[in-house]
Formats: C-alpha cells, structure tokens, sequence
C-alpha cells in the first residue's frame, strides 16, 4: 500500500506545480507594468517550490523502482519542470496509469 502513497503523493505535487505554473502565466499575462515584477516573483517563488516538491517526489518513485514501463519519472519530471512539455506530457501519463489521473493536468 505504501507504492500508493506514494504515487499519490507524487501526483498531487505535480499537479500542484502544474497549477503554480499556471498561475505565474496567467497573473504575469493579467499584470501591468508597474506590478509585473512583483507578482512574477512571488509566483514564480510559488512554481519553483512546487516543482521541487515534485522533483523530491519523484525521487522517492525512483529509489523504490515504482515506475511503468520504462519510463524515467525523475528525469521527465526534472526536465518538464524545466519546460519540457513532453516530459510533462510523460510525468501527467505516469499519473494517468497510476490511477491518479484527477490530481493532474493535461501536459502543455
């Protein structure tokens, strides 16, 4: 039951860095010049945090060999936090096989 917990506790990093992630696009998008600096940083403090937590997440997957089918979880989750949506795009489907599909976003 533990492989559960964790895989849950991954998904729901990932999803919470895909919503932080989301948030800096759209307030940076929403902002106006005299406060876009502001609101960049504190957002993008936000996803960053978040995708350590994720990263730190996938991690634990990685020691424990919970991943599916080959896949790479650390280094597609480390490399979508760096803006690869195809390794994002990887990391949502690992979510989707785990049975964890409502905690995360569709890759992009």
């Amino acid at each position: 039951m533990q492989a559960k917990e964790w895989q849950r506790d991954y998904c729901t990093e990932l999803g919470s860095w895909q919503d932080a992630k989301h948030a800096t696009m759209t307030s940076s998008a929403d902002a106006d010049a005299s406060d876009e600096q502001n609101v960049q940083s504190s957002e993008f403090d936000n996803a960053e945090s978040a995708g350590q937590a994720a990263i730190d997440a996938s991690k634990r997957l990685d020691r424990e060999g919970l991943e599916h089918g080959g896949t790479h979880i650390l280094d597609d989750t480390v490399n979508a936090v760096g803006g690869d949506v195809g390794a994002e795009g990887r990391a949502v489907s690992y979510c989707d096989s785990s049975g964890f599909e409502t905690l995360v976003s569709s890759a992009g």
